[in-house]
């Protein structure tokens, strides 16, 4: 049993003495307004749902502060991380991986979305094992800890009418149906799929990718509209915007998420809105490389659900990326309000499992699974914060070095602010190096 000092319930306000009782991976009771019982650990602070990180390219950590200098656009960033990608191997991989998944645990995430395109070897010849990298990444989850969705894009083309460069051919199959067949030998506990972007999959292979989903249940991601040149190509090569080309293929669903959704016409909005698809925001990558406010408040109000994502790891902070969302439509707007926290806290809960197809997840609720995060509320940051507002408090306010304990599966990853099995400063180091 764990009785919570306060704990979010999913309303308006956090709910104060909390007990729960936890059976193998699951939350079986939950008792708000209780006085501690004997036996039962307590918790203080805000405790929460675990915090779902839906868009994830772990690789891409060891840019951190390598990019963020000098001009330039998402273009000259791309090659940047084209150079890093080109250089991965397994081994590699697995050290990096599982160093940013432990960073990811200290932050209060306990599952991870992997959009994965790093398949083969640099010349784009497959390992032995076709599935050497997608597997390393999630023993490397298993390892941190975390609960992971391997969402294993599919990359055929360098753009509307390029080939493929020379560091793109690792990431691409011969064609979508040796795609689907490497897929299918995954050994993983959860498998989605990706069409890599609209640019990079051929509208034939995208369907075929989107009715290989929908037989299977599994999620369905795409890039969608992270910058103005992509709707500029699709405009020019098929006259349809990303999302319209994806609707006429029949991707969109309830299982379909969009990845960024930053220059979406109003048709657009409507499409995702009315298909009830969940639009991934990414606003701690998305303002790194200068792509834009997307429209978070009229997505939702369409009726597309939101979701979080640290996409290029430029920071690994839930937090950060929920208060994004309403700030950066503060700058754009010029309103205040367009998102509540419990509306937020959705996205970077709830929402997020829903869109990596853990559906009984990130809620505390019976029947739900026992991920679990405590924040707390004595740091100089969040010292002072009344129980009535402790959610606005620390979402507002708070981050990730304000994590004290984390439990995934039942299980505690996180006691007091440290890994309980990785040392993940030490990790980063020996994975990035100087």
């Amino acid at each position: 049993m764990l009785w919570c000092e306060l704990a979010w319930l999913g309303g308006e306000r956090p709910e104060p003495g909390v007990l729960l009782t936890i059976e193998g991976e699951q939350i079986v009771s939950v008792e708000p307004r209780t006085s501690a019982r004997a036996g039962a650990e307590q918790l203080a602070g805000l405790t929460l749902p675990g915090l779902a990180n839906s868009h994830s390219h772990a690789f891409q950590r060891a840019l951190r502060g390598r990019t963020q200098g000098g001009s330039g656009s998402f273009w000259t960033w791309r090659e940047q991380m084209y150079r890093l990608a080109g250089m991965i191997d397994p081994d590699g991989y697995l050290a990096l991986a599982r160093a940013t998944f432990g960073e990811m645990a200290l932050a209060g995430i306990t599952v991870v979305g992997e959009f994965h395109y790093l398949h083969h070897e640099p010349n784009g010849k497959p390992y032995a094992d076709p599935n050497a990298m997608g597997e390393v990444v999630v023993r490397a989850a298993a390892e941190a800890g975390v609960r992971i969705t391997l969402i294993d894009a599919c990359y055929l083309r360098g753009g509307f009418s390029e080939e493929l460069d020379p560091v793109q051919r690792r990431f691409a199959d011969a064609d979508v149906h040796a795609w689907a067949e490497r897929v299918g030998a995954l050994r993983a506990p959860r498998v989605g799929a990706a069409i890599h972007s609209v640019r990079a999959v051929d509208p034939d292979s995208a369907r075929t990718l989107a009715a290989w989903a929908a037989e299977r249940g599994a999620p369905l991601h795409a890039h969608v509209s992270e910058q103005p040149g992509e709707n500029e190509g699709s405009l020019a090569a098929t006259g349809l915007s990303p999302t319209a080309l994806l609707a006429s293929l029949d991707a969109l669903s309830e299982s379909f998420t969009a990845v960024h959704a930053t220059h979406l016409t109003d048709v657009d909005i409507g499409l995702l809105g009315g298909a009830r698809a969940t639009c991934c925001f990414c606003p701690t990558t998305e303002r790194d490389l200068a792509d834009g406010i997307g429209p978070a408040r009229r997505l939702r109000d369409a009726g597309a659900l939101l979701a979080l994502g640290s996409d290029s790891h430029a920071l690994i902070d839930m937090f950060e990326e929920a208060r994004a969302v309403e700030l950066d439509e503060r700058l754009a707007t010029g309103a205040r309000g367009n998102h509540s926290a419990a509306d937020l806290m959705r996205a970077a809960t709830e929402n997020g499992y829903r869109c990596l197809g853990w559906e009984n997840g990130g809620r505390i609720a019976a029947g739900c699974l026992a991920d679990l995060v405590t924040v707390g509320l004595d740091s100089v940051r969040l010292s002072g914060t009344d129980h009535p507002h402790a959610l606005e408090s620390v979402l507002f306010a708070g981050g990730a070095p304000d994590v004290r304990q984390v439990m995934v599966d039942g299980r505690f990853v996180v006691r007091d602010g440290k890994h309980v099995s990785l040392d993940v400063p030490r990790e980063l180091s020996m994975a990035i190096g100087p």
